[in-house]
């Protein structure tokens, strides 16, 4: 069983997909053992608790250095003997140290098509901006692995979504939740779990079964 934590800085509407999903059997041989949030009043933490998750809450300006932030996750990850770690929604710059320390267990869900609109400064309602600003006609979701640049880890799976005229920002983000996120980052977490995928030359290869 795939030990799974789940980071989250607000509503937690994809931690919401992924519990769903691993409660209907969509998502199999994982489970998610501790969700982590940097805002002690984030909504996310009161789904976990609804499904008697446990949580933790570590505030990156309450430690004296970002290495040390760093340690704290790691040690929360490696108390709950995490195999993966989720980002869905987790607004804080990750220190060096924690992204050595799970480099090829932690993956990334990005409310675009990588490698448009990411990077520093596209988070949340910024990138759906982006693209409205654009005149873009298409945009997605991007579940990718996490590495030491932003963004710019190995992609797993990307789903697009068209982009609508009379659309705003918040419109699109809606939809692109619907009909992106919460569907392809529980699968990703399902090809993790059953072994199906692995990074060869940076790249995320499908195994052979």
């Amino acid at each position: 069983m795939l030990k799974v934590a789940v980071l989250v800085s607000g509503g937690g509407t994809n931690l919401q997909a992924l519990m769903d999903s691993i409660e209907s059997g969509a998502v199999t041989g994982a489970g998610i053992r501790l969700v982590v949030s940097n805002k002690p009043n984030a909504y996310a933490l009161e789904r976990a608790a609804g499904r008697n998750i446990p949580s933790a809450v570590l505030v990156p300006k309450e430690y004296e250095s970002r290495e040390l932030f760093g340690e704290a996750l790691i040690q929360k990850m490696q108390e709950a003997e995490i195999d993966l770690v989720v980002l869905a929604g987790y607004l804080v710059i990750l220190p060096e140290n924690f992204v050595r320390a799970y480099e090829g267990r932690m993956i990334n869900i990005h409310p675009s098509l990588i490698p448009s609109h990411c990077g520093a400064g596209y988070y949340g309602l910024k990138v759906h901006e982006s693209v409205l600003a654009r005149g873009n006609k298409v945009t997605g979701a991007t579940v990718h692995f996490v590495d030491e640049g932003t963004d710019s880890g190995p992609i797993i799976l990307q789903k697009a979504v068209e982009v609508e005229e009379d659309d705003t920002p918040e419109s699109l983000q809606k939809r692109v939740m619907e009909q992106a996120e919460w569907k392809i980052l529980p699968e990703a977490v399902n090809l993790i779990a059953n072994d199906r995928i692995e990074i060869v030359d940076k790249l995320v290869k499908k195994r052979r079964l």
